[in-house]
Formats: C-alpha cells, sequence, structure tokens
C-alpha cells in the first residue's frame, strides 16, 4: 500500500500518554466525545497545547484544529483580550464567601447582549443550566414530565436526559419514563404527544436549530403550542449561542422562550454557563417570592471571578469584532473548497457537509449512501495525517485564509483515498486498525 494511502503520521508519546490516561481516568478523557475511541486506531493525539487556530500535541505536530473544545472555543486558544480579562482577576482572588462586585456586572453585561432574557444566573457547565430548566419548569407547572427533541443528540450528563441514551445503565426506569420525546419540525407529532400528556408536560426543551434552519413558522409555533398546552419552553442554545447571533437563535429567529441556556462560546474555554429567563420563573429560585422555593443553581465555583471576567470578554469582542459575521465568512470559504475538493474527486455525495456555516459537520457515507463509521476512519486518518484535527468542520475566529486553504488541500489528499476505497467497496485496508465508535453506545 502507498505511503499516501496510510499516511505516515506516528505518535509515539501520545499513545503512551493515552495509556496513561485510561489506567488513571475511566475513558481516557474528562469528555466521552473527546475519547480515543473517536479518533482512528493509535492516532489520538494528546495535546501539549494551543495558540489561535492551531494546537500541538505531545509528539511536537501542529493542527489545525477545528471543533475546538467541543466548540467551546470560538475566538481561539489563548485569546489575548480573554486572557488579560482572566489575569487581571486572578490577581484580585478568585471566590469569596459573598457575592462579588463581577457577579453583578457580568449579569448585566449578559442581559444587555441577550435582552430577551429578564434574569440570569451562571454556573460552570451545560449540564447544571439545562437541569436546572427542567426543574424550574417543574416547580412552575406542578408536572413532572420533560418533553424532550428526539433528534438532538446531548442536553443534559443527568438522569432526565441520559435514561434516553443507549448508555443508560444505573438510571432507574421509573425515573427514564417521566421523559418523553418529539421530532424536530413536527408541530403536529408534538401537539399529538403535549395532547396524549395532557396537564402532564413540565417542559418542551430542544436546541431551536442545528444542522438544519427551522421550518417556517415551526419555533413560533411551539410558542404557541407551549402557551396553549401550559408548559414552559426551553431553548438550549449552548451551541447556537453566538454562533447563531450574539443573542443567540432566539435573537435570530425572533422567537422568545421562556427559558434558555447558553455556554460553550460564552467563555472562550472558560468554564461558564448560564440559565436565563423571564423574571417570574427565574426568580422562584431567589428569595422574593412567596410560593416554595427551588433549589436553582447552588454551586461553590458557579461565580468564580475570571470565568465570569472571560464571559464578559468574549461578549465585548463578539460585538465590538463581529465574530459571528467573520464565522459565517470563514465557514463558507471553508465549506465550498471542501465540497468542490469532494465533487471534483467523486465523493461528493458520499462527503456531506451540514449546518449553518459558523457550525459546519460532516456526514461520511459509503457506496449505499448509508452512514459510514468506516470511512469515517479513513477520512479522519488522512486529515490527521495532513495536520488537521477536525472531528467536525465547526470553524473558529482565528483561522486564517491560509489554514483553510492547507485544509481544503488536505480534504482533497483524504478524497482520492476515498474514491479509492468506494471503487474497491470496501474500505478495511485503509483502516488500519478498528473503526472510530459512536459516542452513546450500550457496550464499550
Amino acid at each position: 500500500m502507498n505511503t499516501e494511502d496510510t499516511g505516515g503520521l506516528a505518535l509515539p508519546r501520545s499513545r503512551e500518554a493515552n495509556e496513561r490516561l485510561h489506567a488513571l481516568i475511566p475513558g481516557g478523557a474528562h469528555t466521552y466525545a473527546k475519547g480515543d475511541d473517536q479518533y482512528p486506531e493509535d492516532l489520538a493525539p494528546v495535546i501539549s497545547h494551543g495558540r489561535g487556530a492551531h494546537v500541538w500535541d505531545v509528539d511536537g505536530n501542529r493542527y489545525v484544529e477545528y471543533g475546538s473544545g467541543l466548540r467551546s472555543v470560538s475566538l481561539g486558544h489563548a485569546h489575548p483580550r480573554v486572557v488579560e480579562a482572566v489575569r487581571r482577576e486572578l490577581d484580585r482572588g478568585s471566590n469569596f464567601v459573598r457575592p462579588s462586585i463581577v457577579e453583578v456586572e457580568a449579569a448585566e453585561r449578559f442581559l444587555a447582549t441577550v435582552p430577551t432574557a429578564e434574569m440570569v444566573k451562571f454556573t460552570k457547565n451545560g449540564s447544571d443550566a439545562t437541569t436546572a430548566a427542567v426543574r424550574l419548569a417543574r416547580a412552575a407547572t406542578g408536572r413532572s414530565r420533560v418533553a424532550l427533541c428526539a433528534d438532538h443528540p446531548f442536553f443534559s450528563t443527568d438522569d432526565w436526559f441520559i435514561g434516553t441514551t443507549p448508555m443508560s445503565a444505573g438510571i432507574p426506569a421509573a425515573t427514564d419514563s417521566l421523559t418523553v420525546t418529539f421530532p424536530y419540525g413536527d408541530l403536529a407529532a408534538t401537539e399529538e404527544l403535549l395532547t396524549r400528556h395532557q396537564d402532564e408536560v413540565a417542559c418542551l426543551i430542544l436546541e431551536p436549530a442545528t444542522h438544519t434552519e427551522p421550518p417556517p413558522g415551526y419555533l413560533a409555533g411551539l410558542r404557541e403550542l407551549a402557551d396553549r398546552h401550559g408548559c414552559v419552553l426551553v431553548f438550549d442554545e449552548m451551541i447556537t449561542g453566538f454562533r447563531w447571533s450574539e443573542a443567540g437563535a432566539q435573537g435570530l429567529y425572533g422567537v422568545v422562550p421562556d427559558l434558555s441556556t447558553f455556554g460553550k462560546a460564552l467563555g472562550n474555554g472558560f468554564a461558564v454557563s448560564a440559565l436565563a429567563g423571564r423574571r417570574d420563573l427565574m426568580e422562584r429560585g431567589g428569595l422574593r417570592h412567596s410560593a416554595d422555593r427551588v433549589f436553582l443553581l447552588s454551586t461553590t465555583h458557579g461565580a468564580e471571578t475570571h470565568s465570569l471576567a472571560a464571559a464578559m470578554a468574549v461578549q465585548t469582542t463578539y460585538t465590538e469584532e463581529a465574530v459571528t459575521a467573520r464565522l459565517h465568512t470563514l465557514g463558507e470559504r471553508l465549506a465550498a473548497g471542501v465540497r468542490d475538493a469532494a465533487a471534483s474527486l467523486g465523493v461528493g455525495d458520499h462527503l456531506v457537509l451540514r449546518g449553518r456555516p459558523s457550525n459546519l459537520v460532516f456526514a461520511t457515507l459509503d457506496d449505499q449512501g448509508r452512514p459510514s463509521q468506516e470511512y469515517r476512519t479513513l477520512f479522519l486518518r488522512h486529515l490527521l495525517a495532513g495536520g488537521v484535527l477536525a472531528p467536525s468542520f465547526v470553524v473558529s475566529g482565528a483561522l486564517t485564509d491560509a489554514d483553510i486553504d492547507h485544509t481544503v488541500d488536505v480534504v482533497a489528499q483524504a478524497c482520492a483515498v476515498y474514491r479509492k476505497a468506494l471503487d474497491a467497496a470496501d474500505p478495511t485496508p485503509w483502516l488500519a486498525g478498528r473503526p472510530v465508535k459512536p459516542v452513546f453506545r450500550r457496550f464499550a
């Protein structure tokens, strides 16, 4: 087999580090989506450091990186404006026995950025924020059932969601039975669900947009259904926040949810997320009401000053530097180049880009047009060999035109091998090991 068919990348130090990771950390990573099972065998780089749109592994290899920090590092690694804001706060202390003035400043800045919300509470990760939204909806409505969008991949590490996945071990069936699902874009099916569970559903929770635009009138229709059936409408804006607009999908499409959750891009890699929404709902987690108190969010590190400073710097940078528009421009350039390369090498129907330009993902299809982990493995293997680390093609604002040109060149080389595998009707000779695996599966 020719070397261009296999890729000559060798990662001895990364392989050693992966063994150390597995010996001490279940799964070898702190996020399943970062596991070495998501990468071709023996080609899972362990990162040393990053700057801008590039990362270096412990073997000294440099990569153009996409999907940075699971979409959280949207400005690029070690962004100077964010780092400087964090450094200023680190010298002033990060956590106190009473609220810091930074907390109110961060809340004011957030609510100015997302004016459809009236109150906000910060925490460290998206799962806590979405679970707080569910708890608040249950308390406000007196109902137990949660209706989530079945077409969206992830909402929370908590039982109300994980019980719906193949990794439901350890979750009681009684808990799982309280979660029901609805399909994205289908108002009739959602109305049927709400009617079937009349006066039982506390909330509808979904990502307002993903790899496809919401059908005309869909989000407004959900708003009307939630109002008519007395349930809370929750938008999970972890991904759409900042990538669709600074105010998220709700700011772009003009439909206001009762509650929404933000994270990922909010801190540019620093740990901060937010639950925001209507005052009358949010105040149920506060002290100025006469109803039963809701344990909304109460976390030791939820308001660390340096993370809130990072969030404020991110919001300022997005507003002053038109970052969302830049993400779209970069994504459009990348998408055009990748699609042209795939088409010219005869795999345009097999390497398929999906999503908004600021949030591109790719699908790898076999000779029958079916999603294929084997062809994904082949594709990732050749991207890595060419110095492109891309579990997705989600761009950051730090990418340059030269980075994208390089990426397109590497994609073209990978597509040439993809075509050979399709012609052979068997990608196995090009895998050099086991295929990559889906995150959500029952067995390891």
